[in-house]
């Protein structure tokens, strides 16, 4: 505006601040900040190869790579590159009215690993548009996947397969909530979950947030992986899906436990609070 007003009037500075009331010192300032190059290409790195991380989480990976900035400066440079995430699905609306939920119980609120997981199936298919189905596994206490298991079918023995390998490694839950699918009824799966002492937690028929944990977790796995990859053959998908597992595992920072990695709360055995 002051450049403006003196080509046109042919005043000088003073003159043309005086008339704007604008003071001198603020048009002569220069910034001493720097173009924080360094700091933007780190930035868009990260959210080349992580496309659904916002500007918090990429705000943790920089902290542990030593980098000393704010939130704030992560949150404007975020906007100022473009890198905003845009949600394209239409959020469902519905009736403002009291529903009745499950009875509280001992298991809804977990206070230690191991002692409640959530499991589903998720769809996909390959390159060649053969269907997949994906076991996927959560330990609601630490966010914990114990897998994401794909095969053309699954059947209630290929369940207890996927449990019994899993288990082995990482310990026995003492309740797993699951719907109501014809895979969770089995006789099979109740077999194996009686002489393992596991509670087989069933969720209401139509209320999915009965099993909110894994439907979330879900949301992310189809957002983070199975959106941003071709998967050329079972073998493939096994490999990708692993490989995003043992990530989001040990890499990724999660929100809901204070931005921690999962397997930091494997080893809690005793009750505990994440705050």
């Amino acid at each position: 505006m002051v450049d403006e007003v003196r080509e046109v009037w042919r005043v000088s500075i003073r003159r043309a601040c005086k008339a704007l009331q604008i003071k001198r010192s603020l048009y002569t300032y220069k910034s001493k900040r720097g173009d924080q190059a360094a700091l933007k290409l780190r930035i868009k790195e990260i959210c080349e190869t992580r496309v659904r991380f916002g500007y918090r989480r990429v705000h943790v990976l920089l902290q542990r790579e030593g980098w000393k900035v704010n939130v704030k400066r992560i949150y404007r440079l975020y906007n100022e590159m473009g890198l905003q995430l845009r949600n394209k699905t239409q959020k469902r609306r519905v009736k403002a009215r009291l529903r009745q939920d499950r009875v509280e119980s001992t298991h809804t609120n977990p206070t230690y690993a191991n002692q409640v997981w959530a499991m589903d199936f998720v769809h996909d298919q390959l390159a060649t548009g053969r269907k997949l189905r994906i076991l996927t596994i959560i330990d609601i206490f630490s966010r914990f996947s114990p897998a994401t298991d794909p095969l053309f079918s699954y059947r209630g023995e290929d369940v207890v397969q996927t449990l019994e390998r899993v288990c082995r490694e990482v310990g026995y839950p003492k309740t797993i909530r699951v719907d109501n699918g014809s895979e969770f009824i089995s006789r099979d799966l109740d077999l194996w979950a009686y002489q393992k002492d596991v509670i087989l937690d069933f969720s209401r028929p139509g209320k999915p947030t009965d099993n909110a944990y894994i439907e979330s977790f879900n949301g992310s796995f189809r957002a983070e992986c199975l959106n941003t990859h071709w998967f050329m053959t079972l073998d493939d998908a096994k490999e990708k899906l692993e490989d995003w597992r043992r990530d989001y595992n040990t890499v990724r920072p999660h929100s809901a436990i204070g931005n921690k990695v999962p397997i930091s709360l494997m080893n809690c055995s005793e009750p505990t609070i994440v705050l």
